[in-house]
């Protein structure tokens, strides 16, 4: 996520004893909500995943984007034009944005940020996580379904709530965190962690 956002208790700090400041980080949990969740998911992933592929190399991923817009224009630019089409893209992308940053954010930025602990893969990635309730078919369609996921990945989303309870028992067994918020709180954890990481930074940058 950075330099957009800092996060955790390790960048935030790291940043502020080398005396990095792109952006105002005291306020990212209101741009948060201001630019990341329009934003977010049609800018600056995007950007960010292309730069990824271009600096790395990855011209078999490059391919397969490309196709997909060759195939979109294809499809849409006979009715729309090209700007039309451009804009049609970046629509779809915006309506998008703010729910798929929710259900995503919510699940990674206010849970633990882990350095390598020399951890079997399960109990690595289960603390990471968070789901939300009510854990019935339309809410694992819906919105964050990330603990099932780890163990069922190539399972339908509408079906993750079958196997939460599996999900759960394993981890009551092996002694790892389930955790399970109502979705404002989740929403308001994302808040929460963004100013906790905010006033890291601030202690370190303007320590003397």
């Amino acid at each position: 996520m950075g330099p957009l956002f800092l996060l955790g208790d390790s960048q935030p700090v790291k940043y502020g004893k080398k005396k990095i400041k792109y952006i105002d980080y005291e306020k990212q949990h209101l741009y948060f909500y201001m630019v990341g969740l329009p934003l977010l998911m049609p800018v600056y992933f995007n950007l960010q995943s292309m730069q990824v592929m271009y600096l790395r190399r990855y011209w078999g991923d490059i391919a397969w984007v490309s196709s997909f817009y060759i195939r979109y224009f294809i499809t849409f630019g006979p009715f729309y034009g090209i700007f039309g089409t451009v804009l049609l893209i970046y629509l779809v992308k915006f309506l998008e944005s703010p729910w798929i940053a929710y259900v995503t954010q919510m699940s990674h930025i206010p849970m633990k940020m882990s350095t390598e602990e020399n951890r079997d893969w399960l109990s690595t990635q289960i603390p990471l996580q968070c789901c939300e309730e009510p854990q019935d078919s339309l809410n694992y369609t819906l919105s964050n379904i990330e603990q099932p996921q780890i163990l069922f990945p190539t399972m339908p989303r509408h079906n993750y709530h079958k196997v939460a309870p599996l999900v759960r028992s394993l981890c009551t067994k092996h002694g790892l965190q389930y955790v399970n918020k109502p979705m404002l709180k989740a929403f308001g954890d994302i808040v929460r962690a963004l100013k906790k990481s905010a006033a890291l930074w601030m202690d370190a940058y303007y320590e003397i």
